[in-house]
């Protein structure tokens, strides 16, 4: 058996102001417990399941021949995750060896990152180039609802000098309100991603554009490196606070301009984790690093996972 997370929806208002006063109420005992007995210690709020990016595992052994879906997603496992993340799978033997692959080595595929996005983005005025990406989502949408898992990453337009920004605006709320569609029949989430995009630059504009699509089906996918040569992804993540269905961890160095192994760069994870554990995130934090072998993914990128979510 694969294992599968479903990303619960974003509630409405009457649940929320529920949920908030028995959370206050929760909250109020707690601190009556504490200070009762002082010597007690709040479990972390945040829960995190560690994932990466299939691109990322070898794709031969050591002696150069190519490694089998199989070989790559034990490498994974052993490696100390709980899950992959390939990309669009567009032919149905390759969905098959997924699928052969997860089901014997008990693993699983919790999202599927979708293909064309960059090169045919939706914010394109011309249909025979964003009907590409249209397509991709969907075959995404079914990948991953084949496979087990739950969400689609998706980067949501790119501005250039041809596409402007309120044009990229417009065109993709319109187009990703189409998807939702698709994503809500297959019970599947899109996940906006913050990219170097020249688009949704800040927390407010990314909150701004997941709110006014409006769909439980279409949430953010927080890459919590990519904001920090021009802000602070502990920001992002306390404004963007329960819209965040999906994680991406990765590290960079503002003085060089580079992204760099986990824990050697800017990203103040202390903080970070202190954020989502206001938030209450639970769910994957998918590593989106440079890749490599068994001993590299261990202990590169696995084991500094593992210290930041012990935060």
């Amino acid at each position: 058996m694969h294992h599968s997370t479903t990303t619960k929806p974003s509630m409405d208002r009457r649940e929320f102001m529920a949920n908030s006063t028995l959370a206050a109420g929760a909250a109020a005992g707690l601190l009556a417990t504490a200070a009762a007995t002082p010597s007690a210690v709040a479990a972390p709020k945040h829960s995190f399941m560690k994932s990466l990016k299939m691109g990322m595992i070898t794709r031969e052994d050591a002696d150069g021949n190519p490694l089998s879906i199989e070989d790559r997603l034990a490498i994974a496992k052993n490696a100390g995750f709980a899950s992959v993340e390939p990309a669009t799978i567009f032919d149905d033997k390759t969905l098959g060896e997924y699928s052969k692959a997860i089901e014997k080595l008990d693993f699983s595929v919790d999202a599927v990152v979708c293909a064309n996005q960059w090169g045919n983005p939706l914010s394109d005025a011309d249909p025979a180039v964003y009907e590409k990406t249209m397509m991709a989502m969907r075959k995404s949408i079914e990948n991953v609802k084949a496979l087990g898992g739950d969400m689609v990453l998706l980067v949501p337009a790119v501005v250039n000098p041809g596409t402007r920004y309120e044009d990229a605006w417009t065109r993709s709320v319109e187009r990703i309100k189409i998807l939702a569609e698709d994503a809500e029949r297959a019970g599947v989430t899109i996940g906006i991603e913050n990219v170097w995009n020249k688009f949704l630059l800040s927390p407010l504009e990314a909150r701004a554009f997941v709110d006014e699509i409006d769909s439980k089906y279409v949430q953010s996918w927080l890459d919590v490196g990519n904001m920090i040569q021009f802000g602070y992804p502990q920001d992002w993540i306390r404004t963007l606070g329960h819209r965040i269905a999906r994680v991406d961890i990765k590290d960079f160095r503002r003085n060089g301009n580079a992204f760099v192994e986990l824990g050697k760069g800017d990203v103040d994870w202390p903080e970070v984790m202190k954020a989502f554990g206001e938030i209450g995130y639970q769910g994957y934090g998918a590593a989106e690093v440079k890749g490599g072998d068994l001993e590299y993914l261990t202990k590169a990128v696995s084991k500094p996972m593992d210290t930041f979510f012990a935060m």
